[in-house]
């Protein structure tokens, strides 16, 4: 089975979120559904606005009415939208707009009419420290020579190649962080890698309240969750949720 890992677009999409205003409990929003299909949606734009930095559209795939928010872009009424990666935040209200959402869907770029938009020369720029989209994608280069599988552990290609006996089971396993987003969905996410596995299965993604930065060692433990749904698309053959992290 193929690995699949976090994608950009879910940090993306959270700091999106973050940095406007924070989701609140709200009331129903009518003729508004709180789904949408996890490879993707289109359909045509319903409705529109612009908040702080960020533009909102609604969606109407023919099944559905989906809000959309993503860095500004020029649309309007009636134009065709798709979206192919977005980050569901449910129960959202926008401080900006004073207004409740059932769930709003957060994505790095919206094509509009079969072209990808350009931000608006006006609002281009993203809020106050928020760190640049293009880093989110790219992970510093992290050397993973000489790193050795701790006592009664297991190296990653070990946990992927054994992922269906593993499943539920506690796990050590030592490697280099080479990628951390903190406070996104309440957790610290990192990826850690050890040199072993294959590309697509040598990289395991933690969970964890612990704080650590780029290139430090660390010997995780916790539970194997497989298969692990967060919805929109966001799926993981193998994570380690809630995990204790150790720094070398």
């Amino acid at each position: 089975m193929k690995c699949i890992l976090l994608t950009s677009c879910l940090v993306i999409a959270t700091q999106l979120a973050q940095s406007e205003d924070k989701a609140s409990a709200s009331t129903h929003q009518p003729g508004v559904q709180a789904s949408a299909p996890a490879s993707g949606f289109s359909g045509k734009v319903k409705e529109t606005m612009n908040a702080a930095n960020y533009t909102y559209v609604l969606v109407d795939t023919g099944t559905n009415k989906l809000w959309v928010a993503a860095p500004a872009f020029k649309v309007k009424v009636g134009d065709s939208a798709a979206v192919a990666q977005a980050m569901a935040m449910p129960k959202y209200h926008s401080k900006t707009l004073n207004r409740d959402f059932d769930v709003v869907y957060f994505a790095g770029s919206v094509v509009v009419n079969g072209i990808q938009p350009t931000a608006d020369s006006e609002t281009r720029e993203l809020p106050k420290n928020h760190p640049p989209l293009a880093s989110a994608a790219a992970a510093p280069k992290v050397d993973l020579a000489g790193i050795k599988k701790s006592i009664g552990g297991k190296t990653i290609e070990e946990i992927f190649g054994s992922k269906a006996k593993l499943g539920g089971q506690q796990v050590k396993v030592r490697g280099k962080v080479v990628k951390y987003n903190s406070n996104i969905l309440g957790k610290n996410w990192l990826h850690i890698r050890d040199g072993t596995g294959s590309e697509g299965c040598n990289d395991l993604v933690v969970t964890t309240a612990a704080v650590v930065k780029v290139g430090d060692t660390v010997v995780v433990s916790g539970a194997i969750s497989l298969n692990k749904d967060f919805g929109s698309g966001y799926k993981y053959a193998v994570i380690i949720e809630d995990a204790k992290v150790a720094v070398e």
